[in-house]
């Protein structure tokens, strides 16, 4: 069972003009297909050929010799993820379940939008920022390249994709800037409070 690229949940102008339609053309139908494609091309013809993404993702995961596997199904995965986290009109103070579990876990949404900012801005070179819940706890957590919170135990509610390509053709290098007005105006919190376990 081949792979496809899941479609995205708007229009590619939707997101305008914070995300352009042009970057959305290129990241989602030029690098997200690309994820695609590879993971299709590793695994074809393979024992693995029949295995869900998630199946594959943590079996690849941490094994020097399924890296490529792991590396692209992670990352088709953490784009469709992605895409959700993100809406026409969003950002902002969070609503339902999560606004109180972001009180009691960072003590209010500014110290989570500045910790969570921080995170997206340390994260060296190619990555992603996380809102993960661990047990009863959230956590800010960032990753490098695919890795993603499921190898870790932990559940992914949120992720802001910092690999330059998610911001370059409208941001150039300001990925402070990028990041910011993911949180003002295109965090999707209904998606989030949908992943809250």
């Amino acid at each position: 069972m081949a792979f496809t690229l899941p479609s995205l949940p708007y229009a590619k102008n939707a997101l305008a003009p914070y995300i352009s339609e042009q970057t959305l053309d290129f990241h989602h139908g030029k690098h997200h297909q690309t994820y695609v494609t590879n993971l299709n091309n590793l695994v074809q013809g393979t024992e693995n050929e029949s295995k869900g993404l998630e199946e594959l993702i943590n079996l690849s995961h941490a094994k020097a010799d399924m890296a490529g596997i792991f590396n692209n199904a992670a990352q088709v995965w953490n784009h469709a993820f992605f895409w959700h986290c993100m809406k026409p009109n969003g950002g902002g103070q969070p609503t339902g379940a999560i606004a109180e579990k972001i009180n009691t876990a960072f003590g209010s949404y500014e110290k989570f939008a500045a910790e969570f900012k921080q995170a997206a801005l340390t994260q060296f070179g190619s990555g992603w920022a996380w809102l993960v819940q661990e047990g009863d706890t959230l956590k800010i957590i960032k990753t490098p390249n695919a890795d993603l919170p499921m190898v870790h135990n932990q559940t992914a509610l949120l992720t802001c994709d910092v690999w330059e390509h998610a911001y370059y053709l409208d941001y150039q290098n300001r990925r402070a800037d990028f990041v910011q007005t993911f949180l003002d105006h295109l965090l999707n919190w209904d998606f989030v409070n949908q992943n809250l376990v």
